[in-house]
Order: C-alpha cells, then sequence, then structure tokens
C-alpha cells in the first residue's frame, strides 16, 4: 500500500473511533433510529442537488444505502442506546474484518497470504480477550447488535469490491437519500418516537452529533475509505479497521470517563499487533529483498 493511502486510511480510522463517541452523545439526545435518519438525511440533502447522480444501477444505490444506513448505523445506534459504550461499540464492529476477509476468499477468490491470517489470528485472541471485559461496558443484547451490524458492514464491503464503482463520492450522497425513511419509519414502528418531535425538542448536542456523523464521518470518511476499497484486497483495507476500538477506547475514555484497564490494554495491544503484522511485514521482506547497486570502484590509468 502506498504511503498516502496508508496514512488516509489511518485518519480514517481515528475519526471513526472518536465517532462512537459523538453517537453516544447523539443517543442520549433523541431516538437512536431518528438519529440515524436524520445523519444521512443531510449527508444526502442539499449535496443531491450539486452532484450529478453516479452512472450506476438504481437498485445497487438502494441496497447501499439500506444495509449502511439500517444495517450498521441504525443497528449499532441502538446497541449504544441499550448500554454498550463508545468503546466497546467500536470493538464489536470490527468483527467486520473477519467476515470481510472470509467473504474476499469466497467470493472474490482473494489469496491468504501467511502474513495476512497471523494478523488476524492475533486480532482475533484481541478481540475475545475485550469481550470477556465485565465491568459493564458491554451487554448481551448489544454484543448481538454489534455482529449484525458487523454482518451488514461486510455485505457492504464486498458490494463495493464487486461493482468497482468510479463516482465514489456522488454514489454515496446518492445512496445515503434511501436510509432515512425506513430509519424514521423504524423509530415509530419500534420507539413510538416522530422525527418531527423529535426535532423541535432538539439541543445543541443534538445538533453537533448529527451534522459531525453526516458531513465529516459520513460523506469524507466513508469516500476515502470507499475509495480505497475500489484500489485494494479486502485482505489488505479490512484489517487497517481493527485501529477503530482503539480510537473509540481513546474518546470513551477521555469524553465520558471510561475506565481503560488493563486487561484492555492488553487486548488493544494484542490487536495492535494483528494490524502491524501484515502491513509491515510485506514492506520489510521487500525492503530487506530490494537489491543493492553495486559499488563500482572508478578505475584510473
Amino acid at each position: 500500500m502506498k504511503n498516502k493511502h496508508l496514512l488516509a486510511a489511518l485518519a480514517v480510522t481515528c475519526l471513526w473511533g472518536f465517532n462512537f463517541s459523538v453517537i453516544k452523545l447523539g443517543v442520549g439526545e433523541m431516538d437512536p433510529f431518528v438519529l440515524a435518519g436524520l445523519r444521512f438525511f443531510f449527508a444526502a440533502v442539499p449535496a443531491i442537488f450539486f452532484i450529478p447522480r453516479p452512472q450506476v444501477p438504481m437498485t445497487l444505490m438502494a441496497t447501499y444505502g439500506v444495509l449502511f444506513g439500517v444495517g450498521v448505523w441504525g443497528v449499532m445506534n441502538l446497541a449504544v442506546h441499550t448500554g454498550v459504550s463508545a468503546g466497546m461499540a467500536g470493538l464489536i464492529l470490527e468483527f467486520t474484518v473477519f467476515i470481510s476477509v472470509i467473504f474476499g476468499v469466497v467470493f472474490l477468490k482473494e489469496k491468504l497470504t501467511p502474513t495476512v491470517i497471523a494478523g488476524l489470528a492475533l486480532a482475533l485472541v484481541g478481540l475475545m480477550l475485550i469481550l470477556r471485559v465485565e465491568d459493564g461496558s458491554v451487554t448481551l443484547f448489544g454484543v448481538a447488535l454489534g455482529l449484525l451490524a458487523a454482518l451488514a458492514w461486510s455485505c457492504i464491503s464486498l458490494l463495493i469490491r464487486k461493482a468497482q464503482i468510479k463516482q465514489m463520492f456522488g454514489f454515496i450522497v446518492w445512496s445515503c437519500l434511501w436510509a432515512p425513511l425506513p430509519l424514521f419509519a423504524l423509530a415509530y414502528g419500534v420507539n413510538g418516537n416522530w422525527v418531527g418531535e423529535q426535532l423541535v425538542s432538539l439541543n445543541y448536542l443534538g445538533w453537533f452529533s448529527i451534522l459531525f456523523q453526516a458531513f465529516i464521518t459520513t460523506l469524507a470518511g466513508y469516500w476515502i475509505w470507499n475509495r480505497l476499497m475500489t484500489i485494494y484486497p479486502m485482505s489488505t483495507i479490512a484489517p487497517l479497521n481493527l485501529l477503530v476500538p482503539i480510537f473509540g477506547l481513546m474518546g470513551s475514555a477521555l469524553f465520558y470517563g471510561e475506565v481503560v484497564s488493563l486487561d484492555k490494554i492488553v487486548a488493544c495491544t494484542v490487536i495492535t499487533l494483528g494490524v502491524l503484522i501484515p502491513t509491515l511485514v510485506p514492506w520489510l521482506m521487500a525492503l530487506w529483498q530490494k537489491p543493492q547497486p553495486e559499488n563500482r570502484e572508478l578505475k584510473t590509468r
């Protein structure tokens, strides 16, 4: 992976990690489905009036929009609402990495290198360790919701890889248009909350959460990430997602005082090693095997 692409991917994972604290802020002010619905509404409007519609099938945009809006973030907002901490929410969603790699091997015929296998094994150990934490930052229902969201995100990754979309920014903007209505319907059908009533009572904290997620996390973050997904194999990009829970824990500790205990530190360290192995080992091997220029002696007569 090129250095500029690696830096861009790291910046996005940092942004997404801190975004879980922004989500927690939002679900404290409004219905979790309304929060997700407004996020995607403002990600689409008014941008669709200025961004040309991409030349892709409408069904593809609708599928992406519903999976992304409802399947991933509607479900994750609900998980945070049920008591999962901002730090742990980011961690649970990272099961996307393992599902995505499996999808890449099964559906895209991608190869698993020994370094990727070793890295994923270490990361899985780290995830298992942190899921054993019993300090009230995880609920069983929240874990189930997080795994469901991870499955939806893996389907999205597969969709992006197979579609090979060129107009990525336009695709994201127009796809977001399909998410608000089903999310607003879920808010009313499941929780009895009408979006209009929620908007009337919304304060500045709620608006900050909505707009940050709409413009910074969704439009900027996912445009960069999905662009990288069209350049590199899923088995290369997906493991970098494992950095998200580390940034998520940092944000949760900073803004909400979540206790980062020794077992969490150990687990996050193992996860970091799992990310670094498939990323750095091939680079170091290529550097080691790079032929050195021969020393030529200047012969003088």
